[in-house]
């Protein structure tokens, strides 16, 4: 890993932790897409040594139009740490936040290790449940504005995340509504079928870039299959809930 790759880590890593936003790497640097992806794996790295531990992955340009919008041809990808898990019901404390957003989303939990290619034909084998899920996302870099390779050097912009109630895998997830409120208030509102066209296909795909990238997925962990609306910004003493169809209702209190 190149000397200023190392740098972009650890200065990301203390952007978090110390809730400071710094510039976007782009103003300063060109780097390539798979010198991102070793940026962010440093960077969690550098967590993982403070005592979290990785918990799962997440996935991020899960609609068509907006890989479209990016000019890109795949999903992109980051890690989540057993830090980030905020309890369905608790509080996300502003303070260790730079400026939040929140998106609706579906979970999936492993029941086993992957230990091979994962399809539709034996996906059963290995995921055990699914739930309504809240992400928070939180950019580290100035203004929420950054390149491609910048949010994935900066782990997608992922921050924290809420799970609902576990709900058995069999469930169809294909078609269902999502909405998004802000203190009783609908604020953004879709259906699952807006990730990747059937979450679980988002599922699938988490499982082919996690072999890819050699991150090993293990029984426990969770999978996030992405947004089907857009983000929006919290601010303090707002009460978040999602509601999906068939799979409850998940929620945080921002302090």
């Amino acid at each position: 890993m190149k000397h200023e790759n190392i740098k972009y880590s650890i200065l990301l890593d203390a952007a978090a932790k110390n809730v400071n936003p710094i510039e976007q790497i782009s103003k300063n640097d060109k780097i390539t897409l798979d010198e991102a992806y070793a940026i962010q794996k440093n960077s969690i790295a550098t967590r993982l040594e403070r005592g979290e531990r990785l918990s799962g992955i997440k996935l991020g340009f899960t609609s068509k139009a907006k890989m479209e919008q990016m000019g890109v041809h795949d999903l992109i990808w980051g890690r989540l740490t057993d830090g980030m898990e905020i309890k369905n019901g608790g509080d996300l404390i502003l303070n260790n936040f730079i400026h939040p957003r929140v998106e609706p989303e579906i979970a999936y939990l492993l029941e086993k290790d992957i230990a091979e290619p994962i399809s539709e034909d034996n996906v059963f084998d290995y995921v055990s449940n699914v739930a309504a899920a809240i992400e928070i996302i939180d950019s580290r870099y100035k203004n929420f504005k950054f390149s491609l390779e910048d949010v994935i050097a900066d782990n997608c912009s992922s921050s924290g995340y809420v799970i609902g109630d576990w709900k058995d895998f069999s469930i169809d997830v294909s078609n269902l509504q999502m909405k998004l409120q802000v203190d009783g208030k609908v604020v953004q509102s879709g259906n699952s079928s807006a990730i990747l066209g059937n979450p679980l296909n988002s599922l699938l795909e988490a499982f082919r870039l996690a072999n890819q990238y050699g991150v090993h997925l293990k029984k426990g962990m969770v999978i996030l299959a992405g947004a089907a609306t857009p983000a929006v910004f919290v601010k303090e003493n707002n009460f978040v809930a999602v509601e999906v169809e068939n799979l409850g209702r998940v929620s945080l209190n921002v302090k």
